[in-house]
């Protein structure tokens, strides 16, 4: 990672992170130009946070565990004029940033979303394939947006994001921003994005507990979002 002056950084990316010591070399490595990784660590305990800090990232602590809570720390912790979330487990392709960004940045939209493509069989498991279809389903129900995928890539302008006012800080993050911002009259696009197995085993999508808890939290907000 060749870190990108403070002032000349126009995407800064934000890594949720919970015990990914092992993929984040990989990860930061691949940070575009005119991007900042910073780093969120949610409570690791294999030295996530230090491995992050000595490969140049800006390292932020959310004691409070959560998906959510760790997002929205990194959200206030960016400075730059956009922001991009991704996860750190090494599934993603950071050069997809720079691209979803350049739509932002053109007027194309106002938040795009990563629409996973799978390079292999093995890097979406069947059941956080399934539960992320169904939850899609219920999107395009509760809100006509045509939207096929939940994922954890995304980009649109800080100060916009800011000013949604999140509040949940657990797995239904991702679909507060969207119902949010379609309350809003935001334009919401998806962009296809390379999805690769992760490094590692998987705390929370990639098991069926974690894609159930992410199911229920997700459903509580349509549920809450429809009265």
């Amino acid at each position: 990672m060749h870190p990108t002056p403070a002032s000349n950084v126009l995407v800064d990316i934000v890594l949720p992170c919970l015990d990914e010591a092992r993929a984040l070399p990989a990860v930061l490595a691949a940070v575009p130009p005119g991007c900042r990784a910073v780093v969120v660590d949610n409570g690791s305990t294999d030295g996530s946070a230090a491995v992050a800090a000595r490969l140049g990232a800006l390292v932020v602590s959310e004691p409070r565990r959560g998906y959510g809570a760790a997002a929205h720390a990194g959200l206030c912790a960016a400075t730059a004029p956009l922001v991009a979330f991704c996860d750190a487990d090494g599934s993603l392709d950071l050069a997809d940033v720079t691209r979803l960004a350049r739509s932002v940045l053109a007027g194309d939209a106002d938040l795009v979303l990563g629409r996973r493509r799978p390079v292999s069989d093995g890097a979406w498991p069947l059941h956080a394939r399934l539960a992320n279809r169904e939850l899609a389903r219920r999107i395009r129900r509760r809100t006509g947006l045509p939207l096929t995928d939940l994922g954890p890539l995304r980009v649109g302008r800080r100060e916009a994001l800011l000013g949604l006012g999140l509040t949940d800080r657990r797995s239904g993050y991702p679909l507060e921003t969207v119902l949010r911002a379609q309350a809003a009259g935001w334009r919401i696009r998806e962009e296809d994005v390379a999805y690769a197995p992760r490094v590692g085993r998987s705390k929370v999508t990639g098991t069926v507990r974690g894609s159930l808890e992410a199911v229920l939290d997700m459903s509580r907000l349509l549920a809450e979002t429809a009265r």
